[in-house]
């Protein structure tokens, strides 16, 4: 039996599926790999190229699978998707294509980010959901103030002159008081810094 040279993974949530080829690029074996099972699998694999799409959950494999002794390697999908024969869409499929995308010459990999590095890109990510949600809200709570009669200008600082009215103003139905009330619990809770 020919010796298998790289690998082609697609990842998933619980079912993965391997497809190995020898230096040829004959297929040497394709199999599914519950994901409890896929370090064992790879420990018993010869050193070789593990591709994988760079999708959710790739770094942490490919940083695993590197620490066994692979050359992993992150292929964008985008080049992966011209390599799936027969437009079928399927796991065994996908696992095929990229290890035959792997093998090109001059394909692009993306870099294996260490954990250290996703927890900046979180750190990142987070802060612009929060600046994006606290946003959102201010826009709400002036639209529906004015709504009533209370126009108050752009950004947050006028947030506290809404929230006295909103404390203050008896004409506003207790139902929208009460909704506008819900909006400023849920927007005290977004204040950080913006460092």
């Amino acid at each position: 039996m020919a010796e298998v040279t790289t690998i082609g993974l697609d990842i998933a949530k619980h079912v993965f599926q391997a497809h190995g080829v020898d230096a040829d690029g004959h297929k040497v074996f394709s199999r599914r790999l519950t994901r409890a099972k896929v370090l064992e699998f790879f420990s018993a694999q010869p050193r070789s190229l593990v591709a994988l799409e760079a999708c959710g959950g790739a770094h942490h494999w490919a940083r695993e699978l590197a620490k066994l002794g692979h050359d992993v390697r992150l292929i964008p999908p985008a080049y992966v998707k011209p390599f799936v024969k027969r437009n079928q869409n399927n796991d065994a499929n996908d696992a095929e294509a990229i290890s035959e995308a792997a093998q090109r010459p001059n394909m692009r990999f993306v870099a294996v980010k260490s954990e250290e590095q996703q927890a900046s890109a979180l750190v990142f990510r987070t802060r612009d959901l929060l600046v994006r949600q606290r946003t959102q809200l201010i826009n709400a709570i002036r639209g529906h103030m004015a709504e009533y009669g209370w126009v108050a200008p752009k950004g947050r600082m006028w947030m506290a002159s809404l929230r006295e009215v909103i404390d203050s103003d008896n004409s506003l139905p207790v139902a929208a008081r009460d909704m506008l009330r819900v909006m400023l619990v849920m927007l005290d809770g977004l204040w950080f810094s913006d460092r």
